[in-house]
């Protein structure tokens, strides 16, 4: 009877590993940025710097909605000063933009490992400052049972003038010495989805 009860596990085994698992995928935050290079164009010369916002946190719903909360603790930009303004620490971990998209999960779970796919997201900006869409091609590649690499699937940019038009993040430019900005700002992105 044991024999039976073994062989039909063993039997059982290669279809366990080809029936995709449902899983609800979340950001690493560990392993999961984006880096902005901003070129600064009030000096003598233009000069490039480079930001990061770390520790991004975010995750795919059963539904596919795809909700990605910033903060300006996750930014490096508290970091260059040495006295802040009490504003500043008051807004620090409070949410300033919910980034927020659809992704079916599904297909992240019909990967195989190392198979990759590209997805154009339309993320819709949450906020009380900003109303805006932006439709990004992202590249999914799968590199473990329970881990997806997410990158961008061609070079990305910000809009330097809408960055410079929202009086929030003009402030924040402003303080670390931007007076005027590329228009193109650079960005990369790369992160990794887990399924716990």
């Amino acid at each position: 009877m044991r024999r039976r009860a073994l062989k039909a596990l063993i039997a059982l085994f290669p279809l366990l590993l080809t029936v995709p698992v449902q899983a609800d995928w979340q950001l690493d935050p560990g392993q999961s940025r984006v880096e902005a290079a901003i070129t600064q164009l009030n000096g003598a010369t233009p000069q490039t710097h480079h930001h990061q916002v770390r520790d991004l946190q975010g995750d795919i719903s059963p539904d596919g909605t795809l909700r990605l909360p910033l903060k300006l603790s996750q930014t490096d930009l508290l970091s260059r000063f040495s006295d802040l303004p009490p504003w500043v620490a008051l807004l620090s971990n409070t949410t300033l933009v919910t980034l927020i998209g659809q992704m079916s999960p599904e297909r992240l779970d019909a990967l195989d490992i190392n198979e990759s796919l590209v997805e154009t997201i339309t993320f819709r900006v949450q906020s009380d400052m900003v109303n805006q869409e932006e439709s990004v091609p992202l590249r999914f590649t799968r590199e473990g049972l329970n881990q997806v690499r997410v990158t961008h699937a061609e070079p990305m940019a910000l809009d330097g003038k809408a960055l410079m038009a929202n009086s929030t993040v003009r402030t924040l430019l402003t303080m670390l010495g931007y007076q005027q900005i590329d228009d193109h700002v650079p960005i990369t992105l790369d992160a990794l989805l887990i399924n716990r």
